[in-house]
């Protein structure tokens, strides 16, 4: 009995377990780690909401590029153009008729115009039409055709279409679109190269 009380009066004279906890500098060191952190996450947020935005635009001159070039091998299979008037105004060496210059469409960057009487874009009654190209929009409703709809209109967009021969039966087709987008300070770009080839 004596040997569990002398146990007693030592356990109760030992000093107690003292719990650690986190010291200032820690706690300071695991925030910093964490504004970083979160600091990156709102920048990736930033960019994903400003590609959003833009991407309209994005979509717009890739729809441009494409229905340039689609007028191009339309003309071509219906041959309403024949392959010496494929090429860029001002182009020398027309194989076909011996006429030279030769070529329908226009250098350098261009306004987006409606196709003018030939119905092929980037040629020069694209501007005689008179009338800019605009986006049809569907509106509150989604539906084309009722009175909501929305015609936005193409004016921040230029595009440039330059032909070059790769030989006597196939060029080069580049087609760019230069426009502006709120969240980019410059001149964004898209470009569409292509081949086109004298036969169907």
């Amino acid at each position: 009995m004596a040997t569990a009380m002398i146990r007693r009066m030592a356990n109760s004279r030992a000093p107690k377990q003292v719990q650690d906890g986190f010291s200032t500098i820690e706690v300071m060191v695991s925030m910093a780690v964490l504004t970083v952190g979160l600091v990156s996450l709102l920048g990736v947020f930033g960019l994903a909401i400003a590609s959003t935005q833009s991407s309209q635009q994005d979509m717009i001159a890739k729809q441009l590029a494409d229905e340039a070039y689609e007028t191009m091998v339309t003309a071509r299979n219906t041959t309403e153009i024949n392959w010496d008037q494929l090429q860029n105004t001002g182009s020398t060496g027309c194989p076909i008729s011996g006429v030279s210059p030769c070529g329908i469409f226009l250098t350098g960057p261009q306004q987006i115009y409606n196709a003018g009487a030939d119905g092929i874009y980037g040629t020069s009654d694209d501007a005689a039409s008179g009338a800019r190209q605009t986006l049809h929009d569907p509106g509150p409703d989604g539906i084309f055709g009722t009175a909501d709809d929305v015609y936005i209109p193409l004016t921040g967009y230029t595009r440039t279409i330059t032909i070059t021969n790769v030989d006597s039966t196939l060029r080069n087709v580049t087609i760019s679109i230069v426009y502006s987008t709120p969240q980019w300070r410059g001149p964004k770009t898209y470009v569409l190269n292509t081949y086109i080839s004298e036969f169907q």
